[in-house]
């Protein structure tokens, strides 16, 4: 059984409304399941190099700061696209709950998830509301370290652990500063919005790889 205890307040919110009380058998299965429509990297999805760069997908995260949650927490595109999207309906067949609580809950995931879908290389940054599961599709695809990329998707735990299961949080790595800190693109930061922030690594850990274009 997951730990609610191990989750930031949100992601604990999210749990609660998603019914995410889950079992780790029930939760984190890689296969059908999966954060994106191939079920390995040895697909021909997963394997093939797509024509957008690192560069391409910052773009366009970084297009979004300031776009800011309604009192609610809800009211953003990421979420209204989550929402609408076929990997709602597979994720709360997954947790439990009902799709429309997604409209209100925490969205980082679904944002670095949104600017995949826009960037058009959904297959390789994959979808996810979850960020335990999102951390863990990465991993079982073979697109999981520790090196601070641009254009990385990167894993938070408030508290400084190394588990996967202790993840509060979600980002895209901007760069590696080279002074023990990254800067980053995250959605539901600070005051519910897109920002860019400076993150200390001791709190990374670790980073998905997307494939892009050389």
């Amino acid at each position: 059984m997951i730990s609610l205890a191990r989750l930031s307040t949100r992601s604990r919110v999210l749990a609660a409304a998603l019914g995410a009380g889950v079992t780790a058998g029930a939760a984190l299965t890689a296969g059908a399941l999966l954060p994106g429509p191939e079920a390995s990297a040895g697909t021909a999805a997963a394997k093939k190099a797509p024509g957008v760069t690192a560069q391409d997908l910052l773009e366009i995260a970084e297009s979004q700061i300031g776009v800011t949650e309604n009192a609610s927490g809800g009211g953003t595109k990421f979420q209204s696209w989550y929402v609408s999207s076929q990997r709602a309906r597979e994720t709360v067949e997954r947790d439990g709950g009902n799709v429309e609580a997604y409209a209100d809950a925490p969205w980082c995931a679904m944002f670095v998830s949104w600017v995949g879908e826009q960037a058009g290389i959904r297959p390789t940054v994959g979808w996810d509301a979850y960020t335990v599961t999102y951390a863990k599709w990465f991993e079982a695809n073979g697109r999981w370290g520790s090196e601070a990329t641009p254009g990385a998707v990167v894993f938070f735990d408030w508290k400084r652990g190394d588990s996967l299961y202790g993840i509060d949080h979600v980002g895209l790595v901007k760069k590696d500063n080279g002074d023990g800190t990254i800067t980053t693109i995250e959605g539901n930061t600070g005051n519910g919005k897109v920002e860019q922030r400076v993150r200390p690594k001791a709190e990374v850990v670790g980073y998905g790889y997307p494939r892009y274009a050389a």
